[in-house]
């Protein structure tokens, strides 16, 4: 058997998919051109995760669904068509902040002129170059009813360096009232302003988003929060790469 040809680790990130121009889906920027770059791994295992094949090998052959990456080819995927964001997704990238090639692609992206997003669960807090290079984070806590104990999912130390970025906002995964006013609890608790936090609805069909968002609405505007849809999953459903 020939040996495995060896890859240079410090120009590569492990790579789940990259694809665009498409839409930005969720939060503040919803509705805009944007490219995403998903990389894999994540520290926690939420019950309802729609990307499960980035980080469970349980379920997954994950040598199939990740690929070491050259960062040089990511960002070439990554502006095709000029997208006017490309959000760094996963898995929870923050992950991979500790590496040299993620400081090279977030120099790369900003090189090129684009804004960057980076979707986060919260609990890892991002480092300087990173902050410096980031437009703004996408931070998603999870609630009790992703099923991970609240001592892995809240990181209090990791929120407040996100807030004291002033480029964060907050984007709550939610399927009921009740999980609204666990929210509230949540943001006072964390000094999270009302303003920087958006209700989305859990789901990955457009009939279980159009059900759920019927519940959050009224509770989650009389809590002073912002709301937002999944809109690439009311036009294109679950289907990948979109």
């Amino acid at each position: 058997m020939k040996p495995l040809p060896l890859v240079d680790t410090s120009t590569t990130l492990v790579l789940a998919e990259c694809f665009g121009p498409t839409c930005q889906g969720e939060g503040p920027s919803c509705g805009r051109r944007a490219s995403f770059i998903r990389l894999g791994g994540c520290n926690l295992s939420c019950s309802w995760c729609d990307t499960p094949e980035t980080w469970d090998g349980k379920r997954f052959d994950l040598r199939q669904t990740l690929t070491r990456t050259p960062v040089e080819e990511i960002v070439a995927r990554a502006l095709v068509g000029s997208p006017g964001i490309v959000v760094i997704t996963g898995g929870e990238p923050l992950l991979h902040q500790q590496q040299r090639a993620w400081d090279d692609l977030l120099v790369r992206l900003d090189a090129a002129g684009v804004e960057i997003e980076v979707e986060t669960n919260g609990t890892i807090p991002p480092t300087a170059h990173t902050a410096s290079k980031v437009t703004r984070f996408n931070c998603s806590p999870k609630l009790a009813h992703a099923g991970d104990p609240e001592a892995k999912r809240i990181n209090g130390k990791a929120l407040a360096v996100l807030r004291w970025t002033g480029r964060v906002a907050f984007k709550f995964v939610c399927a009921t009232a009740a999980d609204v006013d666990e929210v509230a609890a949540f943001a006072r608790d964390h000094n999270i302003p009302e303003r920087l936090v958006w209700i989305m609805p859990e789901g990955t069909s457009h009939d279980r988003l159009q059900d759920r968002l019927a519940v959050l609405a009224e509770p989650a505007i009389a809590a002073g929060f912002n709301l937002s849809n999944r809109l690439h999953i009311t036009v294109w459903g679950d289907e990948k790469g979109r």
